[in-house]
């Protein structure tokens, strides 16, 4: 069970720093939007040069590292000192298999609950697909809206029934309550973190999250699902 985390170690204050929390597996369409905040980073944009990226508006954008691959290299196991609760950012979620036993060490989940409800510093966590049950499992979806899976809205009622959780996955894209923001399948992960950017400018100002989608090529789809 392992954190895949990004840091940055260079004199720029302005650095966000984000988790992905996979202690089991993960798919990995789910785990490529993390790619988007990437491409919001100043170093993404000094790899793009001056030509496409003004200076003034690099001088914005924050320090992120992070890079593609078809690799995931862990960086920190989850009870490093340096990813510990309120020492993060943002924790991306990706989904796991949902049959997965996630009980068998609660230690992983107490690491998330610890982000999800640290008083010192609040940290967004941002669910992909099945990633939801890991929530579930972790005890953070109490009295929340959430989406998850549409095909597996049911399925979510019934295991986590006694959180009470406002399942509205059938309905939307991605949802947001409190710290916790939620995603359907697969690649409404892109759409999630592109809503992200868009509404919390306390990590990307509004100009660094459009050019940084635009160059992925990522919008958001209407947060209602057209059918």
């Amino acid at each position: 069970m392992s954190l895949s985390n990004s840091s940055s170690t260079g004199s720029n204050q302005n650095v966000v720093r984000i988790g992905v929390f996979i202690p089991y597996e993960a798919q990995l369409l789910d785990t490529a939007c993390i790619d988007i905040f990437g491409s919001m980073s100043k170093e993404y944009f000094a790899m793009v040069g001056d030509a496409l990226v003004p200076p003034a508006l690099s001088a914005l954008a924050p320090s992120v590292d992070i890079s593609s691959s078809m690799s995931i290299i862990c960086t920190h196991h989850f009870s490093h000192p340096e990813v510990a609760p309120g020492k993060l950012d943002i924790v991306l979620v990706p989904g796991p298999d949902p049959k997965i036993d996630l009980y068998s060490d609660k230690a992983p989940l107490e690491w998330l609950a610890g982000h999800a409800n640290n008083a010192e510093k609040k940290t967004d966590i941002l669910s992909v697909c099945s990633g939801i049950y890991l929530c579930g499992a972790a005890g953070i979806l109490k009295g929340k809206k959430a989406c998850g899976p549409r095909g597996l809205q049911g399925d979510l009622r019934k295991r986590f029934e006694s959180q009470e959780v406002d399942w509205v996955g059938e309905e939307l894209r991605w949802v947001v309550d409190g710290n916790l923001w939620s995603s359907g399948g697969v690649t409404n992960g892109n759409d999630l973190v592109a809503a992200y950017t868009r509404q919390t400018s306390r990590h990307f100002p509004g100009p660094v999250a459009e050019l940084g989608l635009m160059f992925v090529e990522v919008d958001e789809r209407p947060q209602k699902y057209e059918e």
